[in-house]
């Protein structure tokens, strides 16, 4: 049995390179930074959004200790205008337009100690209602410029499913912070999608054809067209797919007990993986898609386990809790959800390549998680009952961060 350390996300100690145990702002005083706002738009509302937008962005970093209080200037103006700290840096931006057309933002940013311009750029907007993505874009490019490590996350689209009402549920995609949402699937029962490819031009998503058959389904977002991919019986779902798009690990129970197949997308052909008579589901690639982890009940309870492909062996990868299960994975990394001893659900972190656990919340019912592009935070959903947010962890930085849904729940979500 693997020696297993839990390491909390509280833990003061560093490691060495290794996402399970590191934690790198950790007492680190971070450089303050003030937003001022240089726009006039006629949407006082929107202008408002905006700001929150980019103050929230920048605290979301975890780069800066930022300011959140509201401060106008003019785009040009004095640069310690009206300030009530003592930043290090200014971020000053002029956003316009409007959500019915096109929007433009110009920002830049100043040493607050002499107001030279260490950064400035312009970006546009063809469609005003994706405005947040405006925000996330500028902030991703001045803590990238600045030197700090990149926050590219931003700019990547949520996909997730939210339940309208019995039996019945839609499609949507949303910035990270669930300000910007649109609906691309709806009508019958639409469940956990899933991202086709990093670029995400598409996705895949399970529907039910008349009511009770199971169909994998590909939606390109470009067009609005879909195509029939996969029918199969009992629980039926894409689950993840492989670095270079050509294979689907998908859940099937042909003969009555969910197993993980291999679906390659050239051949349409599927091949089994897992063969065991009882439940294995939740298939993710790992360690550059030589290998598979999935949920099993071969102990009884849900519990998480790895086989390399082509080979019968199993693994088992946790040690602790009877309930794990809902994983994700990047590189080598695994991140699950696990039920407590008090009926309460946690997220957690390993790696195929040490002992380490990582528990990353603490309280509540955690579920879902799922990586970001570049591995370093982790989106999940934080069910309070009657309402849904989505969660975001930054994982080297120790911090957390969460946006309600105000409207449904969450069934499922990817990034």
């Amino acid at each position: 049995m693997k020696k297993i350390f839990l390491i909390f996300s509280f833990c003061l100690a560093l490691f060495a390179d290794d996402a399970t145990t590191t934690i790198v702002n950790q007492g680190v005083s971070l450089p303050k930074i003030v937003v001022q706002d240089a726009s006039n738009l006629s949407d006082v509302n929107l202008q408002n959004q905006f700001f929150k937008l980019m103050v929230g962005d920048l605290k979301v970093g975890a780069t800066f200790e930022v300011d959140s209080s509201y401060y106008q200037s003019s785009y040009d103006g004095d640069y310690t205008t009206n300030l009530a700290s003592t930043p290090a840096l200014i971020v000053r931006y002029e956003v316009s337009g409007s959500k019915n057309s096109s929007m433009s933002l110009k920002t830049k940013v100043l040493n607050a100690t002499n107001g030279s311009v260490v950064y400035e750029s312009k970006f546009d907007m063809q469609d005003g209602n994706k405005f947040p993505f405006l925000a996330h874009r500028a902030v991703a490019e001045i803590v990238k410029s600045l030197g700090y490590s990149d926050v590219d996350w931003m700019n990547k689209m949520i996909l997730f499913s939210r339940y309208t009402s019995a039996k019945t549920s839609e499609i949507l995609i949303a910035d990270y912070t669930l300000t910007y949402q649109k609906s691309v699937v709806n009508g019958g029962l639409n469940i956990f999608p899933k991202w086709a490819g990093a670029a995400q031009e598409a996705f895949y998503y399970t529907t039910y054809i008349n009511g009770n058959i199971p169909t994998i389904y590909k939606y390109n977002l470009s067009n609005g067209g879909k195509s029939q991919i996969f029918t199969g019986r009992g629980m039926t779902i894409a689950s993840d797919v492989s670095l270079d798009g050509s294979k689907l690990l998908i859940t099937d129970a042909p003969e009555e007990q969910a197993d993980i197949f291999i679906y390659d997308m050239r051949s349409r052909s599927k091949t089994k993986v897992t063969n065991y008579p009882g439940i294995d589901v939740n298939g993710n690639f790992v360690d550059n898609d030589s290998r598979v982890v999935f949920v099993s009940d071969r102990l009884g309870y849900p519990n998480i386990f790895a086989q390399d492909i082509g080979s019968g062996n199993v693994e088992q990868m946790v040690f602790h809790g009877k309930n794990n299960n809902s994983i994700s994975t990047n590189g080598s990394y695994i991140v699950y959800s696990s039920r407590e001893s008090n009926g309460e659900f946690n997220i957690y972190m390993i790696s195929t390549q040490t002992d380490y656990i990582r528990q990353l919340t603490a309280g509540g019912k955690n579920m879902f998680p799922r990586f970001s592009s570049d591995g370093g935070s982790i989106i999940y959903i934080k069910d309070s009952g009657y309402q849904s947010a989505v969660g975001i962890i930054r994982v080297n930085e120790n911090r957390s961060f969460q946006f309600p849904l105000k409207i449904g729940k969450i069934q499922s979500l990817d990034w």
